[in-house]
């Protein structure tokens, strides 16, 4: 084939299309799908350690997220969000403690010998881990909460948000060891402990009217983490603690049920996937024989393969709930799997060593992740609220990466690359063949 570069010359804007198209299609499409190719390789994605993309999703984050945490700040805009709008409330909050945690999971790393990272994360986001705790600690950032409780919302109930600020002052408290948050952190360590060993049933409420027993025992397990920090010891309260779900509190698979009515302890939602996940990744710490036998009945009722994807459930087998829906806890439901169990259940595997379901999930979280160039994982980017929250997506996923097993609990390797990781392949690097073809196509100018 002859080619008139006089012809090209006279159509410059045929030109520039084809170098757009050449670009998307390399930026956007090839090099996403070289990247997760490498990464699903990576010993670390099912196996104790850090994978790689932890270590580079968090050098990218880290000061994207100090720029927006201070801005947030700065703005006073959380003081003016509506009150049940969770996006705009729990979400920013939330992504201030995933990477507070996930960068102490990697410090802690580094100081342990792994330096897969390049640098020591402190080295380049001490800045952004000081923009996390001003976020948390912001009054407008509690404005939610106070209208809620009133102005002793930080001793009354308020068991998500007071169980939040313990996880992200411990991890500061760690980081930095500047003493700063040593003060609050033991506060709310004793206060919360406190109301929940005297509580009727061992469970309080995150809002009025609504007790989330989940919660409660992530914020036990927070708790057990800050008393290391702070040389404190409540291990008589976490053993009595358990009365909160075991028993007539558990549901009928055995399981904490996701939501129940303080005073009495009647179910108003049974156990679901959101909910187990993010309770299986604290329990260890706690229980560790219930722990096991809370992760094999969630597993054996909410655990599922479908050849195209597998995953944790959001409703357990047999539920009269739909297969295809969305909310906001659960976010969007596909074929019964729930998006957000199969997310946090990366953490939960991760942390009871089942890294035969952390490699599978992990898989799937990279073949949608549609990593960038530049290191935004645009999949959970889009998935984030982009006003209030544009980095929850990121920072979780960074701290579910990061989860290592807890002690003493067997390794179970191996998991698979279900076929939506291979579909997804195939757009990407499909998508790519066909806009090179098209850039071709539109400079290949024949010669008269």
């Amino acid at each position: 084939m002859r080619f008139s570069v006089a012809r090209l010359a006279h159509n410059p804007l045929r030109i520039v299309a084809a170098v757009a198209l050449c670009l998307v299609a390399m930026l956007a499409f090839l090099s996403p799908g070289l990247s997760i190719v490498r990464d699903l390789s990576d010993e670390a994605l099912g196996a104790p350690g850090i994978p790689r993309v932890a270590w580079r999703l968090h050098r990218a984050l880290a000061p994207r997220f100090e720029a927006w945490a201070r801005e947030r700040v700065a703005s006073g805009s959380a003081a003016t969000v509506s009150l049940h709008d969770v996006p705009t409330t729990e979400w920013p909050m939330f992504s201030a403690v995933f990477f507070l945690m996930a960068t102490d999971q990697l410090e802690a790393r580094w100081d342990g010998g792994d330096h897969s990272g390049g640098v020591r994360p402190m080295d380049y986001a001490a800045g952004a881990v000081a923009a996390a705790r001003d976020l948390v600690l912001d009054p407008t950032h509690h404005t939610w909460v106070r209208t809620h409780w009133g102005d002793g919302y930080l001793h009354r109930e308020n068991v998500f948000f007071r169980s939040l600020l313990i996880a992200a002052l411990t991890s500061y408290q760690r980081l930095t060891h500047d003493g700063t948050a040593l003060a609050m952190l033991r506060d709310q360590v004793d206060t919360l402990a406190g109301d929940l060993d005297g509580s009727k049933l061992g469970v309080l409420s995150d809002y009025p009217g609504e007790c989330y027993p989940i919660d409660v025992v992530a914020g036990l397990g927070f708790m057990r983490h800050a008393d290391a920090v702070l040389g404190s010891r409540h291990e008589a309260f976490f053993a009595r603690a358990v009365r909160g779900f075991v028993g007539d509190m558990a549901d009928p698979l055995g399981l904490v049920p996701y939501r129940v009515d303080v005073s009495s302890g009647r179910e108003e939602q049974l156990s679901r996937g959101i909910g187990n996940s993010w309770v299986s990744v604290y329990a260890t710490d706690l229980w560790p024989d219930l722990a096991r036998d809370w992760y094999a009945r969630y597993e054996r009722s909410f655990w599922q393969d479908h050849g195209w994807a597998a995953g944790f459930r959001e409703y357990p087998r047999g539920s009269r709930e739909g297969e295809w829906l969305t909310e906001v806890d659960a976010g969007p439901v596909l074929d019964g799997f729930g998006t957000s169990a199969s997310a946090f259940g990366i953490a939960a595997a991760r942390r009871n060593g089942r890294f035969d379901q952390a490699y599978t999930l992990s898989a799937e979280m990279l073949a949608v992740s549609w990593p960038l160039p530049d290191g935004t994982l645009l999949g959970p980017r889009l998935l984030s609220h982009a006003a209030a929250a544009p980095y929850l997506g990121e920072a979780g996923l960074l701290y579910f990466l990061t989860v290592q097993p807890a002690e003493r609990l067997p390794i179970v390797k191996g998991g698979h690359a279900a076929g939506l990781v291979y579909v997804a392949l195939a757009l990407y690097f499909g998508l790519a063949a066909l806009l090179l073809w098209g850039s071709f196509r539109l400079a290949a100018v024949r010669a008269s």
